[in-house]
This record gives C-alpha cells, structure tokens and sequence, in this order.
C-alpha cells in the first residue's frame, strides 16, 4: 500500500468519524424521548415521570454502546494480533530458509571448519523448525554418500585407519547427527546411506531405524546400543564391529559379513542373517528367539547364554561354536549333530565401562 493511499484513508475517515459522533449524540439526545413517548402511546405523566423514563432509556443505550463499542475493540485487536502472528511467522519462515541456504553453503567449503560450522547450524535448524528436520536429515546423509564413498580400492588393512572422527571429523559429526535427530519422526522412513566408508565410525547410543546401509563398510565401527530397528544391511561389512547391546529388530542383515563381530547382549528379535558370515561372532546372551540364521555361517561362533529358542538354523553351519548349558536352542535341535562345542557359561558380562571402544581397538 501506498502512502498515497494511506493519505487518502486519512482524509475519508476523519469526516467519517465526526459523522459518526453526530449520529450518537443526536440519538442520545432525541431517541430516548420518542420511545418514552411511543410507549406511553398519550397517557398522562408527570414531568418528573417523563424525565425519569427518558434518563432510563438513555443510560440503557449508553451501555449498549459501550457494549458494541468493546466488542469492536476486542474485534479489531483480535484482527490486528492475527496480522502480527501471520507477519511473524513469514518472518521466522525467511529467516530459517536464509539459515538452511547459508548452512548448505557452508557444506561446499574447502575448508574443514566453515563445513563444520554448516553442520552444527543445520542440526540446531532442525531440532528447532519441525518442517525443515526431513530436508536437514536428508543433506547431512548426501554429505555422507559424497564424503566417504565407499571404494574397493581402499586400504584393505583396517588396523591401518584412523578412526573416524580423527581422520574425518566432519563426517562423524555428520552421522552422530543423523543419529540424533533419528529419533524423530521422517516423512520418508528410510534414509541412503549405502556404499559410504564408515569403518571405525562411533555410532554409539545413535538412532539408526530404517536407514540403508546395504554394501556400507561399518568394519570395526562402535554401535554400543544403536538403535539398528528395520535398518537394511545386506552385503554390509561389520567385521569386527562391536554391536554390544545394540537393537537389531527386524533388521536385514542378509549376506552380513560379521566375522568377529561384537554381538552381546544385543536384541536380534526378526533379524535376518540369511547366508550372513558370523564366523568367530560373539553372539553371548543375545536374544535372538526369532531372527533367522538360513545358509548362515556361524562356524566358531560364541553362543554362551543366547537365546535362540525360535531362530531358523536351516542350513546353517555351526561347526565349532561354543554354547553352554544356558544358550536356548529350537525345539528338536541336535547339538551334538551340528558339531557344537560345549563350554562353561561366562556369567554376568563386565561393565561396558570398563571395556576400551572398538573404535580404539586393533583388529586381530
């Protein structure tokens, strides 16, 4: 608008509102005595009779005016507060798009700090503005795919890679991230963080429910209670991984390499291992009622205390794998036919406290 336009307002309104005033205070002065003389309809009062009636009728219209007028104030106020809100939520809406577009630049530096400050303005962005967490979630895991791609030609040694967070600490921050804020709710369940070069990544106490990591290499990673639920992990390297205490639920971890994995103590229920390598797996106490080890291989295997009441050993091979007097097997389930050591139950884990990260570990 125009101050053109708001002059001309000015010039209608001020004539208006005098009007106005006019009107009132002509029907305050006239209308009370035409209706004090319509209702008597001729009959004979006295002066002071008259003169009550019409002060009557007049203090009524008085508070009906008030009335009207209040109610008009509360209107135009109520109006006016609406316009500032709708006001202040475009504001806030251009500000956090200004945010987002600037943090997003910051991702393409070439410098590791500025990328660093980019993801720490997108993860306070997201925690803060419900509408922008899917869009947040979804460019820290394409800096993911686009940082740590995953090659066949990288070093095949891992007691020869730094961990994550020391040769690439944008990256780990990018993942813990991701973790963080997967405990929310995504409009698209499932996010791609497949073929990415995670290995000696910490993903402890992260949320990682319904993300792809099929072909990833999480190889000697540290995932201490992550939350793995309907997570895809097929042809995913965990070798020497330490998932103690993770939750597996319904994961997919068919044709898993799991050689040497930490699997203790973790929540396997619905999981599939179909034709997984589990070979010298430590699976002690793991409750696994359900999950399905098919064509799996579990050869030396330690599955002291698991519970495996429920699980499809159809055609896995157990050769050497340690169990104790505790480990649930399937009703019917020949151990001694499936060449299955038995050893002395090891009794109540240490304290995850007490034992140093896999991210700090060697490999054997």
């Amino acid at each position: 608008m125009t101050a053109g336009d708001h002059g001309w307002r000015r010039l209608v309104a001020w004539p208006l509102g005098v009007l106005g005033v006019v009107l009132l205070g002509a029907a305050l002065v006239l209308l009370p005595g035409m209706v004090v003389d319509h209702d008597l309809g001729g009959r004979p009062v006295t002066a002071q009779e008259r003169l009550t009636a019409i002060n009557n009728v007049r203090g009524t219209l008085l508070q009906t005016t008030a009335g009207i007028v209040v109610f008009l104030g509360a209107l135009a106020t109520w109006r006016q507060l609406r316009v500032s809100q709708a006001t202040l939520r475009i504001t806030q809406e251009g500000h956090l798009t200004g945010q987002f577009s600037r943090a997003v630049d910051q991702l393409g530096s070439d410098k590791q700090d500025v990328r660093i400050g980019g993801l720490l303005a997108l993860r306070r962005l997201a925690e803060h503005s419900e509408r922008d967490r899917d869009a947040v979630i979804s460019t820290m895991a394409a800096f993911l795919r686009t940082h740590q791609p995953w090659s066949s030609t990288a070093e095949p040694d891992i007691n020869k890679i730094l961990p994550l967070e020391t040769r690439a600490p944008d990256s780990q921050l990018a993942l813990t991230c991701v973790g963080v804020l997967g405990r929310f709710e995504r409009a698209d369940p499932w996010l791609n963080l497949s073929l990415t070069d995670l290995r000696r990544a910490d993903f402890d106490g992260l949320w990682l429910n319904r993300m792809n990591f099929d072909r990833a290499s999480l190889e000697s990673a540290s995932l201490f209670a992550a939350n793995l639920t309907r997570a895809s992990l097929v042809s995913v390297n965990l070798r020497h991984a330490s998932l103690r205490r993770a939750v597996l639920t319904e994961a997919r971890c068919v044709l898993a390499d799991c050689r040497g994995a930490l699997l203790v103590e973790s929540l396997l229920t619905g999981a599939d291992f179909t034709r997984a390598d589990l070979r010298k797996a430590q699976l002690r106490k793991a409750r696994a009622g359900t999950a399905v080890f098919r064509d799996a291989d579990l050869r030396d295997a330690d599955l002291r205390g698991a519970d495996l009441s429920a699980a499809d050993l159809d055609g896995a091979r157990l050769d050497g794998a340690v169990a104790s007097d505790q480990t649930r097997w399937p009703a019917g389930f020949d151990v001694q036919a499936a060449g299955i050591v038995t050893g002395a139950d090891p009794g109540p884990e240490p304290s995850p406290l007490l034992q140093p990260p896999a991210l700090f570990q060697e490999a054997p």
